[in-house]
């Protein structure tokens, strides 16, 4: 009897609306239910993690989610008591590359009931970051659900948590309410996922998305599409503003992000001259203080007075901590979501 394929969550664009409000909603219970909440109904279940970049949430959430439902966790960074990892195909292995990534998720899928992968953009290469290329080789390879940990360019982890957040501290119908993902200056390029996802998430909860960013920033335009197309269902719209001051005009959220321009990819140090021309775009209370006395959430983690000044951080309307909470909850909705668990087994 052939087997069905595995669950898995490489971006919530791939998954239907009710499998998105059901994991919503579940994630929601599990704040409900609080920090310490413990059971066995993943008992004998193991869940192999894999990073090839750095983390501190994703990493600690997801160990601890694992374990919360009474399952397994093994957390290995590559290259770090790892052999050195291969991606390309046809090669002539003589290089320090001891093993190949068809081998190495071959094998830990022998040994897992899911795999969690987290692989950051090559900034090199825009196309194969566009379609993620990495992440999606190793879903092929994967005889098991493989969890999006952070990509080229999507975070579905941090995504989920973001909008359980956002539906916690805002209420249920977030229709039409003002959400602005604004550009931040950083001294590095940083990739293009979190960006991507925060304005997925919040034109799927039916916000007024407000992109705001320095012209030479724009965010990739199949992913703008696809942010105008969900917000338009849901009865929202996405728009672009280039003046950081009006976007913050009667906004509820203010989402802060860096992220580099594309010209990145082409010209970097052009892109590290631009970058520098607007070292001012950070968000201060005199900002905050247009708006409709919006919540401050990042992913975290945040350069203190270059991202966002102190006293924005440290004032009542930051929820960056409450935000980073639901991590742990939002991982546990997304492990019973790949593993069938309840209320996910039918």
């Amino acid at each position: 009897m052939e087997l069905p394929p595995p669950r898995h969550l490489l971006d919530w664009q791939y998954l239907d609306d009710h499998i998105w409000n059901a994991c919503l909603n579940r994630t929601l219970e599990h704040y409900r239910q609080g920090k310490n909440a413990y059971s066995h109904v993943a008992r004998n279940r193991s869940l192999g993690l894999l990073f090839f970049n750095p983390s501190l949430r994703t990493r600690t959430s997801m160990e601890l989610a694992a374990i919360q439902l009474g399952a397994h966790a093994t957390t290995l960074v590559a290259g770090q008591g790892t052999w050195q990892i291969e991606w390309r195909d046809g090669v002539v292995m003589d290089g320090p590359e001891a093993e190949h990534i068809r081998e190495a998720i071959g094998v830990l899928s022998q040994y897992y009931d899911a795999l969690g992968v987290r692989v950051f953009a090559s900034q090199t290469d825009y196309a194969q970051d566009r379609d993620d290329v990495l992440l999606h080789k190793i879903a092929q390879i994967a005889t098991v659900p493989v969890i999006n940990l952070e990509s080229a360019f999507y975070h579905p982890c941090q995504a989920l948590a973001d909008a359980a957040t956002i539906v916690d501290h805002l209420g249920g119908n977030l229709q039409g309410r003002r959400f602005v993902l604004s550009w931040a200056y950083h001294p590095r390029p940083l990739p293009m996922a979190v960006p991507n996802s925060a304005l997925l998430m919040a034109a799927r909860l039916g916000m007024e998305v407000v992109v705001t960013h320095p012209p030479g920033f724009e965010l990739d335009e199949a992913v703008m599409e696809r942010a105008r197309c969900d917000a338009t269902r849901q009865g929202g719209r996405v728009i672009v503003v280039h003046n950081q001051a009006e976007a913050f005009e009667g906004a509820e959220i203010v989402y802060a992000k860096a992220w580099a321009s594309r010209l990145l990819y082409t010209h970097p140090e052009e892109e590290a001259k631009l970058r520098q021309q607007y070292r001012s775009w950070r968000v201060t209370p005199a900002l905050m203080a247009r708006t409709r006395q919006a919540a401050f959430m990042h992913c975290l983690p945040v350069r203190r007075n270059v991202v966002v000044d102190d006293a924005v951080l440290d004032s009542p309307q930051a929820i960056h901590l409450k935000e980073a909470a639901f991590r742990l909850y939002a991982q546990k909705a997304i492990l019973e979501y790949v593993w069938h668990l309840p209320p996910f087994d039918r």
